[in-house]
């Protein structure tokens, strides 16, 4: 990543009540493989589509932390962006997400803590069928404004 100049995300000053990003990510076999794979999770109801249907559920459900993964990856990445830190999550899951399904995260400030240097987030997840299957906040810790822009370690941040 050296050489390679890149933002850091929005700084307290600069995030207000309102602001908003939505994105959206269909779960694959791949991405389920990965998770799966790195984690050791070898829950037949992640995996096995012979077990699942035998359940209440059918079919195979995406893992809850893979959801949370969706979340966190827009908030550090978009939302306030790079460089931010989130202090706490408070989630649920209503609905199951499924195999191969769409989610739509969208993420909406609904406070700025100035003194507390802490934005609280609110998170909806929807499925293809606009139901609610994410749903909670996260409060997070937006990106510092560099002490130095002179340091070599920022060489690479603007």
């Amino acid at each position: 990543m050296l050489g390679k100049k890149r933002t850091l995300g929005k700084k307290l000053k600069d995030i207000n009540v309102g602001d908003s990003y939505t994105t959206t990510a269909k779960i694959e076999d791949k991405d389920l493989l990965l998770y799966l794979g790195i984690t050791d999770d070898a829950n037949p109801l992640y995996i096995q589509h012979d077990y699942a249907s035998q359940t209440p559920f059918k079919q195979p459900l995406v893992p809850p932390v893979m959801l949370i993964g969706l979340v966190t990856s827009a908030v550090s990445m978009q939302l306030p962006g790079p460089g931010c830190h989130i202090v706490e999550e408070h989630i649920r899951y209503p609905k199951p997400v499924y195999h191969y399904s769409e989610v739509t995260i969208t993420l909406e400030v609904i406070e700025v803590k100035q003194a507390e240097h802490v934005v609280s987030v609110k998170v909806t997840g929807l499925n293809e069928d606009q139901q609610v299957v994410i749903t909670g906040t996260v409060e997070v810790s937006p990106a510092y404004e560099p002490e130095s822009m002179n340091a070599r370690s920022l060489e690479n941040f603007y």
